[in-house]
């Protein structure tokens, strides 16, 4: 039998750690590589200013919804109101503001879909491609539900496939996912259920999700109304007698002025789109590059 000489041995083991090392590579744990936007990331101070001016620079975003994700944008124009320049955006980003392309109701002013559900399941995803094509400049795609999310398993399904897809065909462009709104559900409602569908398949596959039903399931102190009924209008149920009695969003605002800001927030309270802004301007720090630390 030949003997390998003492240099060969040490060449072997080291083609060995390295090729274990690039197998482990190989299988990151998706959920790592999620970027996951909640009820966690309000905290507009705790964006560095240079990942906000990051975004600004460089995200150009297009943005598909009708009256439930206009909470989003609303919200973030009485931000600039509240606290200044810093945080303007406008369609193109003239003036070193926010490159945001805000579509209320038709997207890309197409006439193809106006959000997620309207006028179908998969119009949005045409629509999509066709603004693309046409605005090759794009990197940043975001799409809202309005009541649409409450459907079946192969309903969400077929979106997050559709999701996938634009994916793979535009690897250049980021696809930001979305639950739909809370509506009042028990946890082991419908609702509850399609939106843990979106964030499982988020988490599992290292997407990008705004988690517009978390946002509103719990005011800004942490305390948490997801289990109590609460619904878009940030109503809940304080005693457990099945009737929603409370407003969240209107005892914190009462209990914390000058903390909040007035702003449009359709179907709710302007905390809420104050909370749906902060979050959105971590997303686009996230985007452009922070780590989120």
């Amino acid at each position: 039998m030949k003997l390998l000489g003492e240099s060969k041995i040490i060449s072997l083991l080291a083609a060995l750690v390295i090729a274990a090392g690039c197998s482990a590579s190989n299988g990151p744990d998706p959920s790592s590589e999620a970027i996951v936007v909640d009820h966690v990331s309000i905290g507009l101070d705790d964006i560095p200013e240079s990942w906000i001016d990051q975004a600004k620079q460089t995200l150009h975003i297009a943005y598909g919804h009708t009256s439930h994700g206009s909470q989003l944008t609303d919200g973030m124009t009485g931000l600039v109101t509240w606290k200044g320049a810093l945080y303007a955006w406008n369609n193109g980003g003239t003036g070193g503001a926010l490159d945001l392309r805000d579509f209320s109701g038709n997207f890309g002013n197409l006439g193809i879909a106006a959000d997620l559900g309207n006028p179908d399941r998969t119009a949005w995803e045409s629509a999509t491609r066709t603004y693309l094509s046409q605005n090759p400049t794009i990197n940043v795609i975001i799409w809202s539900w309005c009541g649409q999310v409450d459907g079946s398993q192969s309903d969400i399904q077929l979106y997050l496939d559709l999701m996938d897809g634009l994916e793979d065909d535009y690897p250049n462009v980021k696809f930001v996912y979305m639950t739909g709104h809370t509506d009042g559900a028990a946890l082991t409602g419908n609702v509850p259920t399609r939106n843990q569908q979106i964030r499982d398949y988020c988490l599992a596959n290292g997407k990008i999700l705004y988690d517009f039903a978390d946002i509103e399931s719990y005011d800004p102190d942490g305390a948490y109304f997801g289990d109590k009924l609460v619904n878009d209008a940030c109503d809940y149920d304080s005693d457990g007698d099945g009737t929603r009695d409370r407003n969240w969003a209107v005892d914190w605002q009462n209990a914390h002025p000058g903390e909040w800001y007035t702003c449009e927030s359709a179907h709710s309270q302007p905390l809420n789109a104050n909370l749906k802004a902060y979050a959105a301007w971590w997303l686009w720090a996230r985007l452009a590059g922070w780590d989120g630390n």
